[in-house]
């Protein structure tokens, strides 16, 4: 009796051996659930991502829309994360940085229009492109002391959290001078909005304490029923509706159940871009927005592929880990994709960890997370109904996620404390990711140096602080140039 000849088993190995499965001692089931657990631990990206970056008007007075940034960060994280997969084989998922896509819409959109944001994305993108492929990216990493490393990444997380905080009203500006901050209005919390903000933020404290998968996700639909709910019997309406102020509204999108749920994406703003920053705020100001976004894209990435490295067991004694110099090209070229799609940067997001504490070790896992952003694209329209109150709860758990991170930083030396101290705490103080960078290695090389320690500076790292203090000097520097 003949049988017919198994035309599974030849592709099931060659899958295997391609994402190397069974080297890496995992199976095609692992890595299926790991990519799912992947991606609903950031599907709230496709909520925050457009949310952060609407909120941003330009200095043409114009704004994203809502759907269509929603559309394009489920795009670009579904390419972004196939791509790497496919190239790297490891399991680390892409999407919007959080880091970036605030810097753009609190900072950058203030002095140039959204398309002359999104260049400079693309061009901090190909700049760490060639960082990557000449090697020069893992030198200028090597030379930043890794205090002043882990420090960058706390002091991303207190501005996210510190965003999040006046996002939902939990945080206002008193109009003094001191304290220029308070809580609520009148030192209480008195809108419901704000109140919906508490509620979320412990709930979905509460599931990532207790390590429930998803629990981000599953804290900001849970917000999002409520606040569906109490719009429903209440009526709040939003904040701002022309020349009417509502103290009690919603400050950026009413919680109402849209027409549909399934749309066609809007992709109207792939390619919206332009180089037009240089004319308009001068090559100067315009090299510095790009040197910001050069920085912080290059710190957080390596720091997050490193960690997800060891937690999957693929790093060796130094942290280097599989295919790393294609690993740091394609995270370059996510930053192209998010400027070229107008959804900000895409890099490497830490939630990856979820997908690998379930069992992902390859690429594979990739391949099923990007998969899943590219279905989600098809449901944006859910996305609106989201209130900026209910999101801005993930943001703070973010920043608590990216500052727990400080527990690495040995404190014993004074010239050591200073300057971390400063990079974390000029950040959010300062509305700026590059004011707290800029802080930290011009007071690490300042006070490391006068203290008797200059032979354990790098000379790149003297270069960098010197290019930072061109930076705080920008002003008097571009009013003598003229």
């Amino acid at each position: 009796m003949t049988h017919a000849p198994d035309r599974t088993r030849p592709s099931a190995n060659r899958i295997d051996r391609f994402f190397e499965i069974s080297r890496r001692r995992s199976t095609v089931g692992s890595e299926v659930r790991g990519g799912v657990v992947t991606f609903v631990t950031m599907a709230y990206i496709v909520i925050l991502n457009p949310i952060i970056l609407s909120s941003g008007v330009d200095v043409d007075g114009n704004t994203l829309g809502f759907a269509q940034v929603a559309a394009a960060t489920a795009l670009t994280a579904g390419v972004m994360t196939i791509l790497f997969g496919l190239v790297t084989r490891l399991p680390f998922a892409f999407a919007a940085g959080l880091g970036i896509n605030s810097f753009l819409a609190v900072s950058v959109v203030g002095q140039v229009t959204w398309a002359e944001a999104m260049g400079l994305v693309v061009i901090n993108g190909l700049i760490i492109v060639l960082l990557a492929a000449t090697g020069l990216r893992r030198m200028i990493f090597d030379a930043v002391p890794i205090q002043l490393k882990l420090a960058i990444t706390v002091g991303i997380g207190l501005f996210i959290a510190f965003i999040g905080f006046v996002d939902a009203g939990f945080v206002t500006s008193t109009g003094a001078s001191s304290p220029p901050v308070g809580l609520g209005i009148g030192g209480s919390v008195t809108t419901v909005p704000t109140l919906i903000f508490v509620v979320t933020l412990l709930l979905t404290g509460i599931l990532v304490a207790r390590k429930v998968k998803g629990g981000i996700l599953i804290g900001l639909v849970s917000g999002a029923v409520i606040a569906l709910i109490v719009e429903a019997i209440w009526n709040l309406g939003p904040k701002f509706d022309g020349d009417t102020v509502n103290p009690g509204g919603w400050s950026l999108s009413v919680p109402e159940l849209p027409a549909s749920v399934v749309s066609v994406p809007d992709l109207s703003l792939l390619g919206q871009i332009s180089f037009g920053s240089f004319e308009r705020i001068g090559v100067l100001a315009a090299l510095m927005l790009v040197f910001t976004l050069v920085f912080t894209n290059f710190f957080d990435a390596m720091g997050t592929m490193t960690g997800l490295s060891k937690e999957a067991g693929l790093a060796n004694e130094k942290g280097d880990f599989p295919r790393i110099r294609s690993a740091l090209i394609v995270e370059g070229v996510g930053a192209v994709a998010g400027g070229l799609t107008s959804s900000s940067s895409s890099t490497v997001f830490i939630e990856s960890g979820a997908g690998i504490g379930e069992g992902a070790r390859t690429g594979l896992a990739n391949v099923v997370t990007g998969t899943l952003f590219l279905v989600a694209m098809f449901f944006t329209p859910l996305v609106s109904i989201v209130p900026t109150e209910v999101a801005a709860a993930a943001l703070v758990i973010v920043g608590a996620l990216m500052m727990a991170q400080i527990r690495f930083i040995d404190f014993s030396e004074f010239s050591v404390l200073l300057p971390v101290f400063l990079a974390i705490t000029v950040m959010p103080l300062t509305y700026s990711i590059a004011n707290g960078i800029g802080a930290g290695f011009v007071s690490w090389v300042v006070v490391r140096s006068l203290s008797g320690k200059a032979k354990d500076i790098s000379p790149l790292l003297w270069i960098v602080a010197a290019g930072f203090l061109f930076y705080f000097a920008r002003g008097p520097i571009e009013a003598l140039i003229g």
